[in-house]
């Protein structure tokens, strides 16, 4: 047990201080804003504060984990021990140069995404609004290279210190817009898209179609095939979420109540976890949402525990807390539609801090770090593409963290006229946890 002294145990330091010495490094910690019982222990403790109480191991701390509410901060990044970091500090004797656990708590926060930005063409926070995009360590797990550095200032004062380590694991995640092309669309839409596939010459798609719709050849975007095959040869805890909203606009899916539909769903949660891809209207809208959760339920015969937001979009607080109110469990959703990296800079599970009521949530966010969905994946080939994965997860089994690739469904479809990505999708699956 580690003691840790702080001038008053506010939420937002009993948040910080869980994720990074029991969610990253596995060590028990218990807070005290007490000088009498931090002086009394006689076991390995150290104190957070804006100075040292005496002689003890200190850390330094700037204003953030303290206050209430929302302020503009400025923030100045530097290099540290091949790292960037920020909310730098000058005391002397603390042990570290900058505030490790303000930067943590702003970071996993998104306390930037609570402050005027410019949002993209639909309403998201785009990477180039946050400082690790402006401050080039978007592609870097800094909060967890942070913990482990903190983690070898503990063990040069305490040896004895025991740390349970948590282990590197892949979750691959599949996001279905659209669960087919041709097939299940109803005879309005059929005819409606061979009449525009006509229209463009594109007369491959328009035989492909009749093929399809006779029974003739799979459905393209049905490649749900593959990815059981994958899980019967290696288990892994994959999710496959499915959007089940009505049609619009954003959303093209057939029917929820198509039987065929409902067959596919009930055939995939037989191997690999299910749960849902909230679409465009219910992401900032709990009764659209409900129905949505309620129509994933119904198919599955069992409560509904993982979400992902369409497009990425996470609207911040309200769609988590839409999520936490309909007790869903797991979000997805947390990375960047154009640019790949750690938008939450860490790839470790971290529990949702909702800033507005100062208050942590039972909601536990996945951050992923690579998207087959990004605009740009269609100009990279593959060869490129597997040296960025091989960077992640080398950047992540170093810090022990979960790597998490997004695919979609037609990702590995005849359309899309790139076939390497069935191969990288292997490759993925089939690498080693420790």
């Amino acid at each position: 047990m580690l003691l840790i002294h702080v001038q008053q145990v506010t939420p937002r330091v009993s948040y910080t201080f869980k994720q990074i010495c029991k969610r990253i490094l596995g060590l028990d910690v218990d807070l005290t804003s007490k000088i009498e019982t931090f002086i009394a222990h006689d076991g390995p403790k150290f104190s957070y504060g804006k100075k040292p109480l005496s002689k003890e191991l200190y850390f330094q701390s700037v204003d953030l984990l303290f206050e209430h509410g929302l302020n503009d901060i400025e923030i100045q990044v530097f290099d540290w021990e091949n790292t960037r970091c920020f909310f730098e500090v000058k005391h002397t004797s603390s042990a570290l140069p900058f505030d490790i656990f303000a930067a943590t708590f702003y970071l996993l926060t998104r306390y930037e995404e609570y402050l005027p930005h410019v949002k993209d063409n639909i309403g998201r926070f785009p990477a180039t609004e946050s400082i690790a995009h402006t401050f080039n360590f978007l592609q870097e797990p800094v909060v967890d290279i942070w913990a482990y550095k903190f983690q070898e200032v503990l063990l040069e004062k305490y040896p004895e210190l025991q740390f349970i380590d948590k282990k590197f694991i892949v979750i691959p995640v599949i996001s279905v817009d659209q669960t087919f092309t041709y097939k299940n669309k109803g005879i309005l839409r059929s005819i409606g898209g061979g009449l525009r596939d006509l229209w463009n010459l594109k007369f491959d798609q328009f035989t492909d179609r009749i093929k399809v719709n006779l029974g003739i050849k799979k459905d393209p975007f049905d490649t749900f095939d593959l990815i059981i095959d994958l899980q019967k040869q290696k288990k892994r805890k994959a999710k496959v979420l499915f959007g089940l909203g009505d049609y619009s606009k954003h959303e093209k899916n057939i029917g929820y109540n198509n039987p065929r539909h409902q067959s596919i769903i009930k055939h995939i949660a037989d191997y690999i976890d299910v749960g849902l891809k909230v679409s465009y209207d219910a992401i900032s809208n709990a009764s659209v949402l409900n129905k949505e959760k309620q129509r994933i339920e119904s198919i599955l015969n069992r409560r509904l525990l993982y979400a992902l937001c369409s497009f990425f979009k996470i609207k911040l607080p309200e769609a988590y807390r839409n999520f936490i109110e309909l007790e869903i469990q797991e979000d997805y959703s947390m990375g960047y539609s154009e640019n790949s990296g750690f938008r939450a800079g860490t790839c470790t599970p971290f529990m949702f801090y909702d800033l507005d009521y100062e208050v942590q949530t039972p909601l536990i966010v996945y951050s992923f770090c690579f998207s087959s969905l990004i605009s740009d994946r269609s100009l990279k080939n593959e060869e490129s593409i597997r040296m960025e994965l091989t960077s992640y997860i080398e950047k992540i089994r170093k810090v022990n963290g979960v790597f998490i690739p997004v695919f979609s469904n037609t990702t590995f479809s005849e359309l899309e006229n790139q076939s390497y990505w069935k191969s990288i999708l292997e490759f993925i699956w089939n690498i080693e946890d420790e």
